[in-house]
């Protein structure tokens, strides 16, 4: 039998694409607030966020596979978020526009019983076309990116900003790398291709 999976995370597109793999989780909010720690370049950031979700939610859940994730783009030292304003969002964009950044998601799968975790970064390098501001406005009131780090959607207009994004899993740039979920899965001992998943439900006692 395997452990119950978790998501860390009420994210709808995270929930979305981990949807895909037809195993039952469970998806709830870490009680965990992002505060960014002073020295830490935007890769570690998004590594040390992904653990502190996954790790936040082990007394409600101690006998199960944790599964935590960050997403970031780094402009230069910046690690730019979800923008969660109109105007911050086309100010992302602008910064943004006619560059090359990367867009870095971190995921970290944690064995609460075992206490063991192992994570991974993957990174997509984006292009940006040039925008106006005009335009960049124009797209946020199309998509309404504004709970998306970096302002956009590729899965929908957004994909109309880039020149190009390379990367090896394009699940990645929708929030939640599916191949290295697998990957990382596998390592804790559940695999996605069989059959035998318990039901997942808090503690009674941390729930």
């Amino acid at each position: 039998m395997r452990k119950p999976l978790v998501l860390a995370s009420t994210s709808p597109y995270r929930r979305r694409l981990l949807d895909r793999l037809g195993v039952p989780v469970l998806a709830v909010a870490p009680p965990y607030t992002e505060v960014p720690t002073p020295g830490l370049t935007p890769a570690e950031q998004v590594m040390r966020f992904a653990a502190a979700k996954a790790h936040s939610v082990q007394d409600s859940f101690p006998d199960a596979l944790i599964i935590g994730s960050d997403q970031g783009v780094a402009l230069g030292d910046t690690l730019l978020g979800k923008p969660h304003t109109r105007d911050a969002a086309v100010a992302q964009l602008m910064a943004l526009a006619g560059g090359q950044h990367l867009l870095l998601t971190a995921v970290c799968v944690f064995d609460a019983a075992l206490g063991r975790s192992v994570s991974e970064l993957v990174t997509h390098r984006l292009h940006f076309r040039a925008l106006t501001p005009a335009q960049a406005a124009f797209y946020v009131d199309q998509d309404l990116p504004l709970d998306c780090a970096g302002s956009f959607k590729v899965e929908s207009l957004g994909v109309a900003l880039f020149e190009s994004i390379a990367g090896e899993d394009p699940t990645g740039i929708e929030g939640l790398p599916l191949m290295t979920v697998v990957r990382l899965l596998a390592t804790l001992g559940f695999d996605v291709l069989a059959s035998g998943t318990e039901k997942v439900a808090a503690s009674p006692a941390n729930a």
